[in-house]
């Protein structure tokens, strides 16, 4: 394959999807091809502006960001003409739009630079995104109205676990373009076990600070164990996001036998130490990049089962908590106080997750579905199409 000039358009360097971005970017650059990045230039903190210092040496065709806002507004259509007039002199083979918001830009500019010149193909994979809405919403079928339309200025879609497709397939419909199935993946060094601080606390929440990742019903779990327990219990908190302040004030509700600590966002591995068993209380997912970490580092963990996270526990998805419910967790967490030793153990759930998730192998996948989109002449393939 000839190098090709890729292009990652997405909204806000955080979380999964910029983890999934910078994964790929890795791949692509080892294998010769010139990449950039678009973003927004208002989200994340000190974290992530030390990941693009040690990512921007490798973006050949540059990091470019804009104020890019979560909601729809009728300032995108300006901001539609400044990612235009960036775009267009990269003369990029490939623009991949990430989420939904940086997919329906990267999508609407590459169109309208076919209108002109060359155009290059266009890739989109929701990461959850709009498919967490309800299709009875009146947010959800504004949205998914829109989805159905831009697929028409679609190439591939790309979904990252089968939760997301059956989703799209649902709320969207059937596609009627290529369509790439992978996975979020992982490096082979991620799989050395973290070994836990002496002073780590009981349970541990790592990720985006809102509603949606359940952080408030994982306080109001803490809350109820320390009404049903006497004894001391420590939490902590890592992480950044809309909601912060909301749960802290939450937090202080907490009585005083809770002790209760947050962090901003750090590396991944040195947060896992700070926590004898991580809670991840989401009430939607697609494929966490959170849970496989945890796992393949040996994490003692608490998910619920939702999205994509059973396709990750595979054979063990009964051992996954049932979603949006206090009690349910409270359980859970309480079988952990009384038993840290989680079946089916967490060096059996390490193992099922370096089967199955590799970066290399995602990498693949989407580098195959690079090259069907721009060398097939019809831009279906048999490797791609899952139809």
């Amino acid at each position: 394959m000839p190098p090709l000039r890729i292009l990652h358009c997405f909204r806000s360097p955080v979380g999964g999807i910029f983890r999934h971005v910078r994964d790929l970017i890795e791949e692509q650059v080892a294998q010769g091809h010139q990449v950039g990045i678009l973003c927004d230039n208002n989200t994340g903190g000190v974290f992530e502006e030390e990941l693009f210092n040690q990512l921007t040496p490798d973006l050949a065709l540059g990091l470019h960001r804009f104020k890019i806002s979560r909601s729809l507004g009728p300032t995108d259509i300006l901001l539609l003409g400044k990612i235009h007039r960036v775009i267009a002199p990269l003369k990029v083979d490939v623009i991949h739009g990430h989420g939904a918001k940086g997919g329906a830009f990267s999508r609407t500019a590459a169109t309208i630079m076919g209108m002109t010149g060359r155009r290059p193909v266009r890739f989109y994979c929701p990461h959850g995104g709009s498919m967490h809405y309800s299709k009875w919403s009146v947010k959800g079928k504004i949205f998914f109205q829109l989805e159905s339309f831009l697929e028409h200025w679609t190439d591939c879609l790309v979904f990252v676990s089968d939760y997301e497709k059956r989703q799209y397939i649902e709320k969207v419909g059937r596609p009627k373009v290529s369509v790439c199935q992978t996975t979020n993946g992982l490096r082979p060094n991620e799989f050395a076990p973290v070994t836990t601080a002496a002073n780590a606390s009981d349970f541990i929440y790592i990720g985006m600070m809102r509603n949606l990742k359940g952080v408030d019903l994982f306080l109001d779990a803490v809350h109820q164990i320390s009404q049903i327990r006497q004894e001391k219990l420590s939490i902590t908190l890592v992480g950044d996001g809309p909601d912060l302040g909301l749960y802290k004030k939450r937090a202080k509700l907490i009585p005083d036998n809770v002790d209760i600590t947050f962090h901003p966002t750090m590396p991944i591995r040195e947060a896992f130490a700070l926590g004898r068993c991580m809670v991840v209380p989401s009430r939607a997912e697609s494929l966490p990049y959170i849970v496989l970490e945890g796992l393949a580092a040996q994490r003692p963990l608490i998910a619920t089962n939702v999205g994509g996270i059973p396709e990750i526990y595979l054979q063990y998805a009964d051992q996954l908590v049932a979603p949006d419910s206090v009690d349910a967790l409270t359980a859970a967490m309480i079988g952990f106080l009384n038993d840290p030793n989680l079946s089916p153990g967490t060096k059996v759930l390490s193992d099922l997750v370096s089967e199955n998730f590799s970066t290399r192998l995602m990498s693949e996948k989407i580098m195959r579905a690079y090259t069907d989109a721009l060398f097939d002449p019809t831009g279906y393939s048999a490797n791609n199409s899952i139809f």
